[in-house]
């Protein structure tokens, strides 16, 4: 199990030191455990206790080879990686499961004999074998949320025999009752056995018992690592702490660090149970408070701060940087309205010069992305879906990669920068984007974003390095920043800060979510609102709407953690959003209330009657050939940008204008779905083949 650390031999205890605030410096300098470092957001805690582990290397307090630090995920295993090694110190950084993989897969043949079983990625397809060995015939959703629950009752230390009490113990909602549920649990296991198979439960569950069970891997393993560090300790859960448990021992070397208020998992087993009773377990711990916030403006942190209420656990958090624009609260009439303001918010923004990467658009479920992914769209405005495709399992980035590994074994001394855009020019990279959107523009951002990577490293750093920084990278799904407006759920948005933060969909039923209904579950919905509004550096917009559809009953209520809100946001206090989401110059701007059919007179519902202007049964002339001409045109220009066809004019918009059959810029402005920037792009040719001209020759 030999993986020796490193440290610079010129590392200088004074210089890891410089520049934290006194209360950092007390984290860094507390090299002796027990320490519990409660850190509010945006207030360095992964700068803190990566100087810590510096500080400790630096001053002979740790062996590097002794250390091993533990977080949730591998892009935060990987940034704590990376800013240990920009202090020239190298020590075991690992999630839990990785951690546990390299002991399980190192002591395995010594104690079982033979190699590693298999690990199984997805339980999903084992799940639904248990499933139809139980009796039962669950769909595709069914048996995901079978194997959901499945990893919550391991994670929290239940066999499917204590599956039942467990579940009532909880107070937890099982998508089947619960007698089903641990049947399904028990036929799962069985197959995953018959199938010589592991799951990541199972990853740290055997490294526990090896080491409960074989004295000389305990005295090894122990003896190996002294040191422990644990990063986001209040998203711990009883499995990994009793894994943390078998690695300690009786010793109590360790620094937990976390922020009780950033508790938003506790549906997947996590609990902050074990961060809060911390001095308990150890009555002579060191209790140190992060309280700083770095990040976010005073009217943001102000905003936070009442949100969350008066020093919850860690403290109020006391903003650090210069004053800002006040949060915005806005209500719309639709959630299609909503949406549209939103997106042309970001257009705005965007033509500020705001980089695209800089905003965000975040919401609680995914299923609320489609209707912000069509609005960015029809703006012409970039993003990318958080939680989709991963970045280095991109092809173009497959690609990319291959190149530059292959050009590295060949290259001379050109420069990093020039050598990485030579290499990426030749799979589609160029010094600037490709007009429009669509599978072009994404693949340019991709390599646009390791072009960037590339300019951010030192001078020295050779192509070869750089192409093993890259692998390392991928390793950990640490990406680069990707150019375009990020969409993402509140819960993927943990972790990450953007400049300008719009915060959707605040209605009572989302946020809390309707099935939030015990009080730890609510606050559990508290705070994970706090998380999104705290991932704001400069702009922070809240907004919810009336009705779930255009013209609908306008029922929705505000969400009511947006109660006491209000308070130092003058220029939001009565902030109301544009009822509709017609664009700024159409015929229906600034009205409230349901829009009227121009036939009938009947209040419309849905976005493409709304777009129509009409009701979708209400007869109306239309000029087929225009229409035709139309398509044509938009198919063409739809492979000319390499986008989809709807991205440039939906359906709708199109039967629109052929129904109006505008004759000027301000007719064509007044057609719903048109909208400022897409009348400046393609204006002149939709008033052409409106005049009967075919126009372009992507028309004909």
């Amino acid at each position: 199990m030999r993986d020796d650390g490193q440290v610079a031999a010129s590392l200088d205890p004074a210089d890891v030191l410089a520049g934290l605030d006194p209360e950092q410096r007390e984290v860094a300098c507390a090299v002796r455990g027990p320490v519990c470092v409660l850190a509010g957001a945006g207030t360095g805690k992964t700068r803190a206790i990566t100087s810590r582990i510096g500080y400790g290397v630096a001053s002979g307090a740790f062996a590097p080879h002794q250390v091993l630090a533990v977080t949730f995920t591998a892009r935060a295993a990987g940034e704590m990686r990376e800013r240990l090694a920009r202090l020239g110190v190298q020590v075991q950084t690992r999630t839990f499961h990785a951690a546990a993989l390299r002991q399980l897969g190192y002591f395995w043949p010594r104690v079982v004999g033979g190699r590693l079983p298999r690990l199984v990625e997805s339980k999903a397809r084992l799940v639904a074998v248990g499933a139809s060995a139980a009796g039962l015939r669950p769909g595709q959703g069914e048996v995901r949320d079978l194997a959901a629950e499945v990893e919550w009752a391991k994670v929290s230390l239940a066999g499917p025999d204590d599956y039942e009490r467990a579940v009532t113990r909880a107070g937890r909602v099982p998508p089947r009752p619960p007698a089903e549920v641990a049947a399904v649990y028990a036929a799962y296991e069985r197959a995953k056995r018959d199938a010589g198979a592991l799951d990541f439960e199972d990853l740290l569950l055997l490294t526990a018992a090896v080491l409960d069970d074989h004295r000389d891997v305990t005295e090894e393993v122990r003896a190996r690592y002294r040191h422990f560090v644990v990063d986001e300790y209040q998203d711990v859960n009883p499995l990994q702490q009793r894994l943390l448990d078998a690695w300690l021992g009786e010793r109590d070397d360790v620094c937990v660090v976390g922020d009780p208020n950033q508790t938003i998992y506790s549906f997947t087993g996590a609990s902050p149970s074990y961060l809060l009773g911390f001095a308990e377990r150890f009555p002579h711990a060191t209790v140190l408070r992060l309280v700083r916030d770095y990040r976010s403006t005073p009217q943001v942190v102000a905003l936070a701060n009442r949100l969350i209420g008066p020093g919850r656990h860690v403290g109020a958090l006391v903003a650090q940087r210069p004053d800002g624009p006040a949060p915005t609260l806005t209500e719309y009439a639709d959630e299609d309205a909503e949406a549209a303001a939103v997106a042309e918010r970001c257009r705005v923004l965007l033509a500020e010069g705001v980089a695209a990467s800089q905003i965000a658009v975040l919401f609680r479920t995914n299923g609320q992305s489609e209707t912000y992914e069509q609005a960015l769209a029809a703006a012409d405005v970039p993003y990318q879906l958080r939680g989709g495709e991963r970045f280095f399992d991109r092809p173009e980035v497959r690609e990319a990669m291959l190149l530059l590994r292959g050009a590295a074994r060949g290259v001379g001394d050109e420069p990093l920068t020039a050598a990485t855009r030579h290499v990426l020019a030749g799979v589609g990279w160029s010094p600037g984007p490709p007009a429009g959107g669509g599978v072009a523009r994404a693949r340019w951002e991709s390599l646009a974003a390791l072009v960037r990577l590339a300019d951010d490293q030192p001078a020295a750093t050779t192509l070869e390095a750089f192409v093993t920084l890259l692998a390392d990278r991928a390793a950990a799904q640490h990406a680069p920043t990707v150019e375009g407006v990020t969409l993402a759920s509140l819960h993927a948005a943990k972790g990450l800060e953007w400049d300008c933060v719009f915060v959707v969909g605040l209605v009572e039923g989302m946020v809390p979510i309707s099935y939030a209904t015990t009080p730890e579950q609510v606050a559990e919905e508290r705070r994970l609102l706090y998380v999104g509004v705290t991932r704001a550096r400069v702009r922070l917009a809240l907004s919810w709407f009336r009705a779930r559809t255009a013209g609908g009953r306008g029922g929705r209520s505000p969400s009511r953690f947006l109660e006491g809100l209000h308070a130092g946001t003058p220029a939001a206090a009565a902030g109301r959003g544009r009822a509709t989401g017609q664009p700024r110059g159409s015929r229906h701007a600034g009205r409230r209330g349901p829009i009227p059919c121009r036939v009938c007179g009947r209040p419309l519902s849905g976005g493409v009657e709304r777009k129509l202007g009409r009701c979708a049964s209400c007869p109306v002339a239309v000029d087929e050939a225009l229409l035709e001409r139309l398509r044509g045109w938009r198919l063409a220009k739809a492979r000319e940008l390499a986008q989809p066809a709807f991205c440039v004019f939906t359906d709708a918009t199109l039967q629109a204008i052929a129904e109006a059959r505008p004759r000027d810029a301000r007719a064509l402005l007044a057609v719903p779905g048109v909208g400022r920037a897409k009348l400046d792009r393609f204006g002149a040719d939709l008033l052409a083949l409106c005049d009967g001209d075919q126009g372009t020759e992507d028309a004909r």
